[in-house]
């Protein structure tokens, strides 16, 4: 990681040499061409802050220096790009997003405008909107983006970018980065060791949350192959048909699918694609039996809430949490039973440090595990007054976890996704990927408007 000394002799190479470059192409300095967003890309992958040479009267070099070391000290992937009031916006956001490369959260001032968006990992909408609303009516850019940064910086997951640390950077004077780095060359190493640190302890975090799940999931494959054990179905037999064989051969392969799926998880957030795969098994079951036994074909719906393992669910009933709100949750035939005679349903519980608790009470590691199970947005009004819902809640677990309820992205905060991502998972309210609905600086102040 470079040091303030090496930015600083850095910043003092390229501002002179963009700024004359800038007047040459535009044939004077009252003139402007519009930034090429890879040119704003390309500086944002080696530094967190760009000040575009026509918008130096909004923020100076010396401020942005102050500015990106504060995001680098933070080591967190925030990017800060200072723009002039005449850039084009439309998808502006989502080009930057695709051209730098990077997950992360990145805030734009265009003139007296100002806004954000960010991949889901690092902050949810929500939390980038409040961001943004928060400074919306300061009018000085140089407190407008601190305030703005300090915040961000306190909420923001993931680490700094390796890019930012690599001593590298496209149009820099090698010269002067041989000269700087001589000089700072322990330091920048002890500093680049200090990120490949936490990243490591990152990961470490990931594994020991991963091998958490990986015993309960093995209890739901385990449960699941006894369950096609005690079948009891040839496909061969007497009154089997063509649809019969189809279910059971989507059964065996959802089984056969989860295993594989299991094997191959590196991280908490891989556990989501095992438990759809179970859960689409046990729809082929449920589907098999009804052929079977010439009953109408069920539709499809959620696990039994209490445990999946109970196979889908048969209605959605109310239910009171210990010290939580009443809610309808899908509930098995057996469960429902039980609750209509005023008994406890049959829960799943899991191994804690404190003892056995149900899985919502269990810590953040069961989100993505819960989340395979119960996709489709139906997730949060179960878990609303829970342990596991509180921290889904929260942009710690979008970070870790994955990019909140039900949906479990693989990239963290400062890792290279190229234009590999979700754009509905880069978000900050912006209509279609600008400054406001339809491209423009609208808003009308509230959240609907991302801030502006």
């Amino acid at each position: 990681m470079r040091t303030p000394l090496l930015r600083g002799l850095m910043r003092s190479l390229l501002v002179p040499v963009a700024a004359t470059a800038m007047v040459l192409l535009t044939g004077s300095p009252g003139a402007h061409a519009a930034t090429d967003v890879s040119t704003v890309a390309e500086a944002l992958r080696e530094d967190p802050v760009y000040v575009d040479p026509a918008a130096s009267d909004q923020l100076s070099s010396a401020d942005a220096e102050a500015l990106s070391d504060k995001i680098r000290d933070a080591g967190k992937p925030v990017f800060v790009a200072v723009l002039p009031a005449d850039q084009p916006e439309r998808d502006i956001f989502l080009n930057l997003r695709t051209e730098t490369g990077i997950t992360g959260l990145y805030a734009i001032r265009s003139g007296d405008r100002f806004g954000a968006r960010a991949d889901t990992a690092v902050l949810p909408p929500r939390g980038v909107q409040n961001l943004v609303t928060a400074v919306r009516d300061v009018d000085d850019p140089k407190a407008q983006l601190n305030d703005f940064v300090d915040a961000a910086l306190r909420s923001a997951r993931g680490t700094a970018p390796a890019s930012w640390g690599d001593g590298g950077g496209g149009g820099v004077d090698t010269t002067g980065l041989v000269v700087a780095g001589a000089v700072v060359a322990a330091g920048g190493a002890g500093a680049y060791a200090l990120v490949r640190r936490n990243r490591r302890r990152h990961e470490e975090e990931q594994r020991t949350a991963l091998e958490k799940l990986r015993v309960v999931v093995d209890e739901d494959i385990t449960a699941y192959g006894e369950e096609l054990d005690r079948l009891e179905f040839h496909p061969a037999e007497p009154g089997a048909d063509d649809a019969m064989r189809g279910d059971y051969e989507g059964a065996l392969d959802s089984y056969e699918e989860a295993k594989r799926l299991m094997d191959a998880a590196r991280k908490p957030e891989d556990v989501k694609a095992v438990t759809q795969a179970l859960a689409d098994g046990r729809f082929s079951l449920a589907l098999l039996a009804a052929r079977r036994e010439g009953r109408p074909l069920p539709e499809r719906r959620p696990p039994c809430f209490f445990d999946p393992r109970h196979g889908p669910a048969v209605a959605d009933e109310t239910w009171t949490p210990p010290a939580g709100a009443p809610r309808e949750v899908p509930v098995c035939a057996a469960d429902r039973a039980r609750l209509a005679d005023g008994r406890d349903p049959q829960v799943r519980e899991v191994d804690t440090e404190y003892g056995r608790r149900p899985y919502w009470d269990a810590g953040p590691a069961y989100g993505p595990w819960a989340g395979g199970y119960f996709g489709g947005g139906i997730l949060p009004g179960l878990l609303v007054g829970t342990l596991l819902g509180s921290v889904m809640a929260g942009p710690a677990y979008a970070a870790d976890y994955g990019a909140g309820y039900g949906d479990f992205g693989g990239y963290q905060g400062g890792d290279v996704s190229g234009a590999d991502f979700d754009p509905g998972s880069f978000d900050g309210g912006f209509g279609d990927g600008g400054f406001g609905g339809g491209g423009d600086f609208g808003g009308g102040g509230g959240f609907d408007g991302g801030g502006f």
